[in-house]
């Protein structure tokens, strides 16, 4: 059953936003992970690519465009033909999804009045060839991409949603919610709308699942990308960017492609150093990951690409094991875990702004696995991605022992204080 209400974009003072639990997680469609349109019966007023922004939509009252008024979202025809219409998105992140958005905001009058979600998991190399999708507004599927997409079979896809009737709330705030009771793994949708219509946004929400026995036992991997199944459990302050965007797919596009706080306002009224050179003030912001597979951590990147005038001064990284119990007694405790639970993974250490930054990580022994890391900033500010490269578990436990030198590097010509 569907559930209305709105869900702001940034969660602020680590206070979770209005919504299902689920919206917290990542949109596994949106553009910004690299989801995309595969097909579209019809985009007569506006395309299917609008769906998967990672924008919330937007309104110009005087707009119009050539086939009509101006649109931010999928805007098919009025039909007047047999069927109905529908798309198909294939995910930026493949994995579990826990639930859906169906936003409807400002498509007051032109709304689809019903939708039904499907879904599969299509191996890569098995797909058939699609034609590519152009400029789409004012067309609609011509014979040669029905007859492309008919080869996916996706009329007998397994049903995530059966058809329900949307129902509209505000203009500006109009969220249709489905949660998911399935632990399949799915890399496509297909959206169908009866029989027509607009839909502003679908967000797909849910955890990526990285096949881990096809990693490279010799190369460490990234234990806490969102692709992979890494999530926030926690943080402090997120003003201006959720913590997850640190762990997304690709670089950083801009300061909004990352995790940004509100500036302390515990900071003395006149700063100083200390003798490393690491600014002297009383508190710090943080955030809690899981990660997508428990691990050992062996290298560390931090990039504040973009943040030129709102980098923080200075950062440092620590893990820990917890069970799945044990992390849920801790959010709801604000993660307020002893300090002897908490393992250095990286000291303080000075951040240089709008620079990529590389580490090794503190870790002496490939048997020091963790489930969680704690990414800490001093005072505030902005960071663009982190990355926690390691190995699984289960391939830490056949390497031999090693105690890698402690060496820091930094990219940009940044030198560590040690």
């Amino acid at each position: 059953m569907a559930s209305i209400g709105g869900m702001a974009d940034s969660p602020r003072e680590g206070k979770m936003a209005r919504g299902p639990d689920f919206t917290q997680l990542a949109d596994m469609a949106s553009e910004s992970v690299g989801g995309k349109i595969l097909f579209a019966t019809d985009d007569f007023f506006a395309p299917a690519e609008n769906l998967i922004k990672k924008d919330r939509p937007s309104f110009r009252e005087h707009e119009h465009a050539e086939s009509g008024k101006w649109l931010d979202g999928w805007e098919t025809r009025r039909r007047r033909t047999p069927g109905h219409d529908w798309c198909i998105i294939k995910l930026g992140i493949q994995g579990i999804i826990r639930g859906f958005d169906v936003d409807i905001s400002y498509l007051m009058g032109d709304y689809a009045p019903r939708i039904s979600i499907q879904a599969a998991n299509l191996e890569e190399d098995k797909q058939p060839e699609i034609p590519q999708r152009g400029a789409r507004t004012g067309a609609e599927a011509t014979p040669e991409e029905f007859e492309a997409v008919a080869k996916l079979k996706s009329d007998d896809w397994h049903s995530l949603v059966p058809m329900t009737e949307l129902e509209p709330a505000k203009p500006a705030f109009s969220h249709n919610y489905f949660p998911v009771n399935s632990q399949q793994r799915w890399s496509h949708v297909r959206l169908n709308i009866f029989p027509d219509g607009g839909i502003a946004r679908l967000r797909v929400y849910g955890t990526g699942q990285k096949d881990w026995a096809a990693t490279d036992p010799k190369e460490p991997f990234d234990l806490v990308a969102i692709a992979h199944g890494g999530a926030c459990v926690g943080f402090s302050n997120a003003h201006f960017g959720h913590p997850n965007n640190m762990i997304g797919v690709g670089k950083p596009r801009s300061t909004a492609d990352g995790w940004g706080t509100a500036r302390r306002l515990d900071r003395p009224p006149v700063l100083e150093n200390d003798e490393n050179g690491i600014l002297l003030v009383p508190g710090c912001e943080w955030a809690v990951f899981r990660l997508a597979h428990p691990g050992v951590i062996t290298q560390i990147e931090i990039d504040t690409t973009h943040f030129k005038g709102n980098s923080p001064d200075s950062c440092k990284v620590d893990g820990c094991i917890l069970t799945t119990q044990e992390e849920e007694d801790m959010i709801k405790q604000k993660w307020k875990l002893p300090g002897h639970k908490w393992k250095p993974l990286l000291p303080v250490t000075k951040l240089s702004a709008d620079s990529r930054h590389s580490f090794d990580s503190l870790t002496l022994e490939l048997q020091d696995v963790i489930t969680h890391a704690r990414f800490s900033i001093s005072p505030d500010g902005g960071v663009g991605r982190l990355r926690l490269k390691g190995f699984p578990s289960s391939i830490c436990l056949l390497r031999p022992r090693e105690k890698p030198m402690m060496r820091f590097s930094v990219k940009a010509g940044f030198r560590a204080n040690l």
